[in-house]
């Protein structure tokens, strides 16, 4: 067997999902394909001991965490994005973070998730903002 630093992040997401064989990796495995099909030029890596973590641009768009109870979606600008949908129901209280969590028998708004591409352009205007002020 390889070992994890000589494997891909997205092996390892792979495989994290067929380790936890059961609802939560189903619902990873969902919010990542929303992920994907939101910003096809998303990339994923592997952080902190085992958490899938997407990111545009260099900027950390949403972190993919499982638990015995729930799988968390957390979205690092989130407090930012409009959510109509009310999609984000965990860490409402917080000035930059919002988060969706997803418990066994809850099924996954996927349609809604992928309305949160949002996350990624406001990432990309916040870049072009940056760049333009340090041209000045």
């Amino acid at each position: 067997m390889t070992p994890a630093k000589a494997k891909a992040p997205s092996q390892l997401i792979d495989e994290r999902i067929e380790e936890l064989g059961d609802w939560r990796g189903k619902v990873l495995s969902g919010i990542r394909k929303a992920i994907k099909q939101a910003d096809p030029d998303v990339v994923e890596e592997w952080k902190w001991r085992g958490v899938p973590v997407w990111y545009h641009g260099g900027k950390s768009v949403c972190t993919g965490e499982t638990y015995k109870n729930v799988v968390k979606a957390t979205f690092v600008d989130g407090a930012a994005l409009k959510d109509p949908s009310r999609l984000f129901n965990a860490s409402l209280d917080g000035n930059v973070r919002r988060a969706i969590d997803v418990h066994e028998g809850e099924k996954l708004d996927e349609k809604a998730l992928k309305a949160l591409g949002e996350a990624v352009a406001l990432i990309e205007s916040r870049a072009a903002v940056k760049k333009k002020t340090a041209k000045r």
